[in-house]
């Protein structure tokens, strides 16, 4: 499988574009006044505590409260066993400093997700302050290559504190005054087949970088970060390169030199893939990227067979709908039916990673009559999910044939963050018809002269509704005329929409 990366630079935005066997698979972006603070490390403030919500809101000093909730709040030591979630009032207090990682940006109205169990990754590991497990990326199937990489991060941790303890008798003396916490670790997919020579520089980069973080966590004050995630073309790197990717392509020359500097340093063995692009043609222009954005922004997704699936995204959940279209097909209807939710099951994992879609997905595939075409319609969407990177637990078909299904949502999907509820219709996808608007105008003018005296009126409106009440509605104004006794004049304006009028008197 071909996989290629892309990095599209412009003053004010940030874009990547992951590209699998020449197809656009997933779009991140960030921009100046709206970054993400996904991973970021804050000492924050508790700002109320909520014992009904069993949550509390903490001051980052970002634009809203985050919530954190109880279930997230790693429990203090002590040997006690806890079975179900302490009350939150036993665990925070009002005023009280907390040290919080997000693990969910603000979406809509809601602010960030927070946990006070760190985690900071590289491109091989991820470290876990006060945990003492190791772990493996269940990605990683086999259990001689898990348990190989579970030893070999045993035998980097233990060589790396015999070095510290052998290299600095102050820092001895201050262990022996101190206990170390403990340090959890995960093995990353990337690290399959990876040696000592590629974990060894993550293990003591993150080491490292947890004593800066320690350090910190003391000098900062309340209401600051911590600690700041990469930029979004650095973690491109570490989330998305791998032996598979033969390049990166980086269309600004400066963003280059420091993802090159970053791939020597973390990547060596993929440094030599990252491209300067310098053609005259877009870079996303050239792979089709644009395109494929603008079309991940309708609701309706064509099939190549003729079928097309329907994408609905609500504050709740996210529901899919399965048509087969123009698609006939050359047996029977059970074929057809069959043939049309095995492509729309591909279609649809690919426009869940491209359109960024988390939470809740309900899916309603076309009805099948036999269990083996159901089965395989929902094994075809486990295996076009693996290669997902956010996690995602699918159900079995159910009797009504919808697909229950859940993926992580950590950042707002790409339509939320391209876009904004339309003006005239408030988000809600539907307009009053013209003839509606005629006749609440109508009902707006008898309202108006039997409440106030005036010599004439005007009604403003849109265009289309003035059109619209010469055209076919004269009559009914005349008849309105003689009823009140006074004139009634229209005046169309462009910067009105099509459910926006004003009934003037004079």
């Amino acid at each position: 499988m071909s996989h290629e990366i892309l990095v599209n630079l412009s003053p004010h935005e940030t874009r990547v574009a992951v590209i699998e066997n020449g197809m656009v698979q997933e779009v991140h972006l960030e921009r100046v006044r709206r970054f993400s603070y996904l991973g970021n490390i804050y000492k924050g403030r508790v700002t109320r505590v909520l014992p009904g919500m069993q949550a509390a809101f903490v001051d980052l000093g970002l634009e809203r409260t985050a919530f954190l909730h109880a279930a997230d709040i790693v429990q203090p030591s002590g040997g006690e066993d806890y079975h179900e979630t302490p009350k939150i009032s036993d665990l925070l207090h009002t005023g009280q400093e907390v040290v919080v990682q997000v693990i969910k940006d603000p979406i809509g109205p809601k602010g960030a997700r927070l946990t006070t169990q760190l985690s900071i990754p590289s491109r091989y590991l991820v470290l876990l302050p006060g945990e003492t497990n190791i772990g493996v990326s269940v990605r990683i199937e086999d259990e001689e290559e898990r348990e190989r990489l579970r030893q070999l991060v045993r035998d980097l941790m233990s060589a790396k504190l015999e070095a510290d303890n052998n290299g600095d008798a102050g820092a001895q003396e201050e262990a022996n005054a101190k206990p170390r916490r403990p340090l959890g670790w995960i093995v990353r997919t990337n690290a399959e087949a990876a040696h000592e020579e590629a974990l060894a520089p993550d293990l003591d980069y993150l080491n490292r970088l947890w004593k800066t973080i320690r350090r910190r966590i003391k000098e900062v004050p309340c209401g600051q970060c911590i600690y700041e995630d990469l930029s979004l073309p650095l973690r491109a790197l570490r989330d998305h390169m791998h032996t598979d990717t033969e390049r990166v392509r980086i269309d600004d020359e400066e963003t280059h030199a420091k993802m090159s500097e970053f791939a020597q340093q973390f990547i060596p063995n993929g440094a030599e893939r990252l491209e300067h692009y310098q053609g005259e043609r877009p870079l996303f222009d050239l792979y089709g990227v644009e395109d494929e954005i603008q079309r991940a922004l309708d609701r309706v997704t064509p099939l190549k067979s003729g079928g097309h699936i329907v994408i609905d995204q609500t504050e709740a959940m996210t529901t899919v709908d399965v048509n087969t279209g123009g698609f006939v097909g050359h047996r029977n209807l059970e074929e057809t039916l069959f043939k049309t939710n095995l492509e729309a099951a591909q279609a649809i994992a690919r426009q869940l990673r491209l359109r960024n879609l988390g939470g809740i997905i309900i899916i309603d595939f076309i009805d099948m009559q036999e269990e083996l075409h159901r089965e395989q319609v929902v094994k075809t969407l486990e295996r076009a999910l693996a290669r997902d990177h956010a996690r995602s637990h699918i159900s079995s078909i159910s009797p009504l044939g919808l697909v229950e299904m859940t993926r992580k949502r950590t950042t707002d999907s790409l339509a939320n963050r391209l876009c904004e509820p339309c003006p005239t219709c408030a988000g809600s996808g539907r307009v009053k018809t013209i003839d509606t608007v005629c006749f609440e105008i109508f009902r707006d003018i008898m309202r108006a002269v039997k409440q106030f005296e005036a010599r004439q009126l005007m009604v403003v409106a849109s265009p289309y509704v003035i059109d619209k009440i010469s055209e076919e509605h004269s009559t009914t104004v005349a008849e309105l005329e003689e009823r009140c006794g006074k004139p009634i004049s229209l005046k169309p304006d462009e910067a009105y929409g099509q459910e926006q009028f004003d009934v003037v008197l004079y």
